[in-house]
C-alpha cells in the first residue's frame, strides 16, 4: 500500500481496523482508503491528519446514472473502526431497501432541496417578469433537472465543474454560463440563512474555475448567409411548426421566446396585425403582418384543426412539449450550419434583420429599433417623441421582408418597384 505523503491515493483498499487506520498518512489533498470487504465503506484522510469514516452509495434504482452520495459516519477517535463498520452496514442496508440516508439526514436538519431554493429565488423579486421566471425554470429543468430533488449541501464543487464542462460540450458556452450563473444566484439566499452551507459555484470559482468569456457573435453579410440558412432549414427542419417559427423570426427580427409563445388571440388577420404582451423589454410589441408573415400564419391556421385542442391556442404548437408550443431549437443549429455551410443560431435572424433595415435600406435607427422592440435608450428627444403607428410601420416592415426574400434567393439588387413600393413614395 502506497501512503506516501503528498500523493493522492485514488483506489487504496485496506481492511479497515485500528492498526490499518493508524497507518494511513495524510497527503496534500484529502484522499480515501476503501474497505476491501464492505463495498462503499471507507476512511477519508485529510491533509491535517484527521480521519473520518464515510459510506458511499448511489441512491434509487438509476444504476450508474444515479447521483453518487456520501454520508460521514463519524471522526476516527470519536468512534472506533468496528462501530463505523456497523453504521456503514446499517446505512447500506437502508440503501438496498430504497432509502436515501443522505437525504434523510439533510431533511432532519432542515436542509432545503435545490427545487425549494429555486422556488424561493423566483418568488423573492416581484419586479421580475413572469417570462423571465419561465426562462429560469426552463434552464433549471433542462440543465440541472437531475439535481432539483437533491439537498443543497449534497451538490459539490467537483459536480459543478463536471456539469459546466458537459453543458459546454453538449450545448455551447452561453448555456453553460447561464446555467452556472443561475445556480450561483439560487444558492446565495440559503447560504446566508443556513450556517455552514457553502455555494458550490463560488467554491468552483475559488478553486480556479472560470466562466466562458462572453463573445458577441457576428454574421457575414445577409447576402452571404441568407441563402445558406434557407438551404439548411429546408433540408433539416422536418417539423412544420418549427420551420414556420424560424421563418417568422427571420421576417420580424423578434426574440426567440417572443416568437415561440405567440398566441392566436393576439393575431388579427382582419387588420393584419399581431401583438406580443410579454417581451424582454416589458414593452408590448405590436407589429403589422407583412405578406410573408400572412402566408406563414395561413399555413399555421390551416394546420390548426388537426392539432389537439390543448395546444390550439399557440400559433406554433407542439403536442409533444410540456408547454404546448415548440421549444428551444438549439439542437437544430449544428445541422442547419453543416448543411447550409454558414454558422446559424436563432438570434442571428435579429442581427440580419437589423443589418438589412439599416445598412441595405437605410431606415432610421429609431424606426428599426421599434420594429425589433429594442430597448429604448435614455435619449431625451426619442423619449418625448410619440410612438410609431402601425400605418407607419407597415411599409418599412414590408420592405425589409421583401429585401430578405431577394437576398435569400440570390436575386439582384431590388428596385423600388420590385419592393412593391411606388417610386414616388418618398421612402428612400
Amino acid at each position: 500500500m502506497n501512503t506516501k505523503p503528498g500523493k493522492r491515493i485514488a483506489k487504496t483498499k485496506i481492511t479497515i481496523n485500528k492498526r490499518a487506520v493508524d497507518a494511513l498518512k495524510p497527503g496534500d489533498k484529502p484522499w480515501i482508503a476503501w474497505d476491501d470487504r464492505l463495498t462503499g465503506f471507507g476512511v477519508r484522510v485529510h491533509p491535517t491528519g484527521a480521519k473520518s469514516f464515510i459510506v458511499n452509495y448511489r441512491a434509487g434504482d438509476g444504476g450508474r446514472k444515479a447521483p453518487n452520495k456520501q454520508v460521514v459516519l463519524g471522526r476516527y477517535g470519536k468512534i472506533a473502526p468496528g462501530q463505523a463498520r456497523r453504521l456503514a452496514q446499517t446505512a447500506l442496508g437502508k440503501v438496498a431497501s430504497g432509502e436515501d440516508p443522505a437525504e434523510e439526514r439533510s431533511q432532519a436538519r432542515g436542509m432545503p432541496t435545490l427545487a425549494d431554493a429555486l422556488k424561493d429565488y423566483l418568488g423573492a423579486n416581484p419586479n421580475r417578469s413572469e417570462n423571465t421566471n419561465k426562462l429560469y425554470r426552463y434552464e433549471a429543468e433542462r440543465y440541472l433537472g437531475d439535481w432539483l430533488s437533491r439537498p443543497l449541501d449534497s451538490i459539490t464543487r467537483r459536480e459543478v465543474e463536471a456539469r459546466f464542462n458537459r453543458i459546454t460540450v453538449d450545448h455551447g458556452w452561453s448555456p453553460a454560463n447561464h446555467a452556472m450563473s443561475l445556480l450561483r444566484s439560487v444558492y446565495r439566499r440559503p447560504c446566508v440563512d443556513l450556517e455552514g452551507l457553502r455555494n458550490p459555484v463560488d467554491l468552483w470559482l475559488a478553486a480556479g474555475g472560470k466562466f466562458h468569456r462572453k463573445t458577441r457573435r457576428k454574421i457575414s453579410t445577409p447576402a452571404e448567409v441568407l441563402p445558406c440558412w434557407r438551404t439548411g432549414i429546408e433540408a433539416e427542419v422536418k417539423m412544420p411548426a418549427m420551420s414556420d417559427a424560424l421563418w417568422f423570426g427571420l421576417y420580424t427580427g423578434m426574440r426567440l421566446r417572443e416568437v415561440l409563445t405567440l398566441r392566436w388571440e393576439r393575431v388579427d388577420m382582419a387588420s393584419l396585425t399581431f401583438r406580443v404582451e410579454q417581451t424582454k423589454t416589458r414593452v408590448p410589441l405590436e407589429l403589422p403582418i407583412t405578406r410573408q408573415l400572412e402566408l406563414i400564419l395561413e399555413r399555421r391556421r390551416a394546420a390548426r384543426p388537426a392539432m389537439p385542442v390543448t395546444v390550439r391556442d399557440w400559433v406554433f404548437p407542439s403536442p409533444a412539449s410540456k408547454s404546448g408550443h415548440v421549444e428551444d431549437p438549439h439542437y437544430l443549429y449544428p445541422r442547419i450550419t453543416k448543411t447550409g455551410g454558414a454558422k446559424f443560431w436563432f438570434h442571428a435572424f435579429r442581427n440580419c434583420f437589423i443589418t438589412v433595415a439599416e445598412r441595405d435600406l437605410m431606415l432610421p435607427s429609431p424606426l428599426t429599433k421599434r420594429l425589433v422592440n429594442h430597448a429604448r435608450p435614455n435619449d431625451v428627444t426619442e423619449g418625448y417623441a410619440a410612438d410609431w403607428t402601425i400605418a407607419q410601420l407597415r411599409e418599412p416592415a414590408q420592405r425589409v421582408a421583401n429585401r430578405i426574400d431577394a437576398l435569400m434567393s440570390h436575386a439582384p439588387e431590388s428596385t423600388a418597384e420590385q419592393d412593391g413600393i411606388p417610386v414616388d413614395a418618398g421612402t428612400g
